[in-house]
């Protein structure tokens, strides 16, 4: 008596796995490229922002209201803080949506939690911007300014 053992591939076994040319790959790869490229922007937008809080001038005991009121006065810090702010919260979230579709087993779940997390970065996002573009340092209540010290009289 001779067994014989047939080779898996002799056709019998159906493949499980199809590759589909979907535009979720295309999705997933630009995610996986815009965190790295998002990581090493943020690096420098975070170590420089440091660097003027911490090392410039008197250092920590000098950041105060009026020092961002002074920073924010400039365009380019503005900007600076904004890129700063939609560069983190974006970077984050993707982060946490790749989490999301590794760990949420249920598809409902996987879309609840994922629309939690979009409607809080968009809020976040908004709001942020809002502050940066409409801070002024200066308010006015009533035809009174507000206590400071630092606002030209």
């Amino acid at each position: 008596m001779t067994a014989t053992i047939e080779s898996p591939r002799s056709g019998r076994i159906a493949p499980q796995y199809r590759r589909s040319g979907g535009s979720k790959g295309n999705f997933e790869m630009i995610a996986w490229l815009f965190m790295r490229l998002s990581g090493v922007v943020l690096v420098v937008l975070i170590f420089g922002h440091l660097f003027v809080n911490l090392m410039v001038g008197e250092g920590i005991h000098a950041i105060d209201f009026g020092f961002v009121a002074g920073k924010w006065a400039d365009p380019f810090w503005q900007f600076w803080d904004l890129a700063m702010l939609w560069l983190a919260m974006l970077h984050g979230s993707n982060g946490v949506r790749t989490i999301i579709n590794d760990y949420a087993e249920k598809t409902s779940t996987r879309r609840w939690l994922k629309t939690v997390l979009y409607a809080a970065a968009v809020v976040i996002i908004l709001l942020g911007t809002l502050v940066i573009f409409t801070f002024n340092p200066c308010p006015v209540v009533n035809g009174v300014a507000l206590p400071g010290g630092f606002c030209p009289a």
